[in-house]
């Protein structure tokens, strides 16, 4: 594993964001969870994250809006994790400023190797 990251996980399905934020916290990552794209902008008013790992389908946004805010306000960095893999989704990921995209279900090794790649 490389260094410890703040990260920002924002998924709408509270089961699945918990379990993806206690598996990348036992990584050594520092992990703040969110359930919609109005509590991550919340969140990241508050505090600095390295990377932002966000659902695309949220119920108050897409994951492509929040990602535009939190770029344009933060500089931040984001992943996409979506079922949604086709190459419009990647390229309109791409567009409001994600630097990957991750068609669930994701491998542990697969994101770790890609927030490393980011980070």
């Amino acid at each position: 594993m490389g260094r410890a990251l703040r990260l920002l996980v924002v998924e709408d399905h509270e089961d699945t964001a918990d379990l993806l934020a206690e598996l990348l916290g036992a990584r050594g990552h520092t992990v703040r969870t969110a359930y919609t794209a109005h509590a991550a902008l919340e969140l990241s008013a508050h505090h600095t994250f390295d990377i932002v790992l966000s659902d695309v389908g949220l119920p108050d946004s897409t994951g492509y809006e929040l990602m535009e805010k939190l770029h344009a306000l933060y500089a931040m960095k984001g992943i996409a994790l979506t079922g949604w893999s086709g190459e419009l989704d990647v390229e309109r990921g791409k567009a409001a400023g994600f630097s990957a995209h991750l068609t669930k279900p994701v491998s542990m090794s697969r994101l770790e190797s890609t927030l490393e790649q980011l980070s």
